[in-house]
């Protein structure tokens, strides 16, 4: 980590006074640091009234907002995993507005993300739950684009991690090439989500939504729930965003 203050002052003494000159600066430049709690350059240039600083949470929603649109348009399932995100995090009325104007920041896909991911690579824990929740954006609309696929992988390596083992946590989120597959997707699908293929578009969102809420493994947080309890959830709701898409996309809606 480059501490902004220490660097600039290391630089000056050197000009100043050659060595003895740096270390001297680089000493008054690290208490600078610590008494103003600058951590990287871009706290810097908030303390310098330039753009504030992202809080965790908004680096987390500006990835998924990137990941939404990355495979060309942000759908329904995208929304509503991105609602689920904010409930995990009890984000308050506050907190909901940051999330949604960072999630349409990473739509817009001009805020830079590098060195946010650096900041975060310093919090392993952090960094995994980062990655999680992109999974579960990626695989919202219950498969996983090429776009989505690389951006995973990327983010992962800065956030320290090898290619092989993002793969594997996404495939703890990939849907199982089960019953959804095949000539009987559809009336699987309608099954499912417990409609019929006369269903109106809004009685399909409302049992959607309805079944994600109460399958959705979020609920299970704190409750001592058991591993395969968790992938049973996540698998269920993986299978409940694939049935609504086929069922979406066959209606038109």
């Amino acid at each position: 980590m480059l501490w902004p203050s220490t660097v600039i002052g290391a630089g000056a003494g050197f000009a100043l006074a050659s060595i003895p000159g740096a270390l001297l600066g680089a000493l008054l430049g690290q208490a600078m640091d610590r008494r103003l709690q600058l951590h990287s350059w871009a706290h810097l240039r908030e303390k310098l009234g330039g753009r504030p600083v992202l809080r965790d949470d908004e680096v987390l929603f500006v990835l998924l907002g990137r990941l939404a649109k990355s495979g060309g348009r942000v759908l329904e399932g995208h929304i509503q995993q991105a609602r689920h995100e904010m409930q995990r995090l009890e984000l308050d009325t506050a907190g909901r507005k940051k999330a949604i104007d960072a999630f349409n920041r990473g739509k817009a896909g001009r805020e830079k993300v590098d060195g946010h991911l650096r900041r975060l690579k310093e919090q392993p824990h952090a960094a995994e739950g980062v990655l999680r929740a992109c999974c579960r954006m990626a695989w919202a609309e219950g498969r996983a684009g090429r776009e989505q696929k690389e951006l995973l992988v990327s983010w992962g390596q800065q956030l320290g991690w090898s290619a092989a083992k993002v793969q594997a946590l996404a495939g703890d989120y990939e849907p199982r090439k089960a019953a959804l597959e095949g000539p009987g997707s559809y009336p699987e699908a309608l099954r499912l989500l417990g409609v019929t293929a006369e269903a109106e578009p809004g009685q399909i969102k409302q049992a959607y939504r309805r079944l994600l809420s109460r399958h959705h493994p979020d609920k299970l947080q704190g409750s001592g729930a058991s591993p395969a309890r968790v992938r049973e959830a996540t698998e269920r709701t993986r299978e409940l965003h694939q049935a609504y898409s086929i069922i979406r996309k066959r209606h038109g809606f």
